[in-house]
């Protein structure tokens, strides 16, 4: 159903409704006659007519985009002429019934004329604006949701041919100098790229099994570093309960190898530690290598901006990362993330 029928089924029912029960507690305080009958009738069909009206002023003149301290003093002015067509309306038929009287023209039953619909104006509005309000930003939530899953989506597929171009750079360097060791290569790379896939559409992942990708993806390195590339892992068995982004620590392991360790001359360390403390994961990435002005020298950030606005679009301001330098001769790379989104 349209949101227009919706707005017309509401309105009908709503102010029958209205009219239906004005004429029960006029029965109850007095017998109700034809004309009185009549009149809530009308009086309902003028409310229908004069609250669209309000609606299209809203929309035509554009009121609903204006700030609400431009849109209150014009909503006052709008109800305020209503209520006094209201009133006119009420009187002018009361005097067509010779029902009018010198008394309906007394302080209080004007005041109570005029302002009971001056009221009853203000709720609708209030109900109509607010209702317009929560769906505009229902609609923004929905909207900003997609483009983040958009963007998050473009971000993933950045990883995988970027991991795929390093991965094959390593086993074309085996090709020659070690064939046994190529092949081996090649059966790991194809289990990394088995994994890679199976997660590639979801917007989270196991720590677990990041972690198988890791072993195998190190694995995979240390053939081609031999004894210059050294693994640590320190795993907290609380970690397997978190949720991260696919591929996310993969990145900054494969970052730290080929922007740090590769260019040392003995090679070096990965040292992969987890903490989990208040529900929340802590992930140190520790490798051999030197930061210079916060960026390693051959790095173009790739790896780190890739996570940094994955980290945001995902967990906002819960997350958080740095890089830096921890020794003269060690690079830590520092991840917080919560538990639960």
């Amino acid at each position: 159903m349209s949101k227009t029928k919706i707005y017309w089924l509401c309105q009908v029912i709503g102010w029958s409704l209205y009219g239906l029960l004005q004429i029960v507690l006029y029965a109850i305080a007095q017998q109700p006659d034809v004309n009185h009958v009549v009149g809530e009738v009308l009086l309902v069909l003028f409310y229908i007519s004069t609250t669209h009206f309000i609606r299209y002023i809203l929309i035509s003149r554009g009121w609903l985009v204006k700030t609400l301290s431009i849109l209150i003093p014009r909503l006052i002015g709008l109800i305020s002429v209503l209520s006094l067509f209201n009133f006119t309306f009420l009187t002018v038929y009361t005097l067509l019934l010779g029902e009018l009287s010198t008394r309906d023209f007394m302080l209080v039953p004007v005041v109570l004329n005029y302002f009971g619909p001056f009221v009853i104006y203000t709720l609708w509005t209030i109900l109509y604006v607010s209702f317009y309000y929560f769906e505009s930003y229902n609609n923004s939530l929905k909207y900003e949701a997609a483009a983040r899953e958009i963007e998050l989506r473009n971000l993933r597929s950045q990883l995988n041919p970027h991991f795929m171009f390093n991965a094959l750079n390593s086993i074309r360097a085996l090709v020659d100098e070690n064939p046994a060791k190529a092949k081996v290569a090649i059966t790991q790379l194809s289990n990394i790229l088995r994994n890679s896939l199976a997660v590639d559409r979801q917007r989270l992942i196991s720590f677990s099994d990041e972690l198988t990708t890791i072993k195998d993806y190190l694995a995979l390195e240390s053939i081609r570093y031999e004894e210059r590339l050294k693994t640590v892992f320190e795993i907290e068995p609380q970690s397997e309960g978190f949720m991260i982004p696919p591929l996310m620590i993969q990145t900054l392991v494969e970052n730290g190898i080929k922007h740090g360790i590769s260019t040392l001359k003995n090679g070096g360390v990965v040292h992969l530690k987890t903490i989990v403390v208040d529900n929340a994961l802590s992930i140190e990435i520790r490798n051999s290598g030197q930061l210079v002005n916060g960026k390693y020298r051959r790095n173009k950030g790739f790896g780190i901006n890739n996570t940094k606005k994955r980290l945001e679009l995902i967990y906002g301001n819960q997350a958080s990362f740095e890089i830096r330098n921890e020794t003269n001769d060690t690079v830590l790379t520092k991840i917080n993330i919560p538990r639960y989104l």
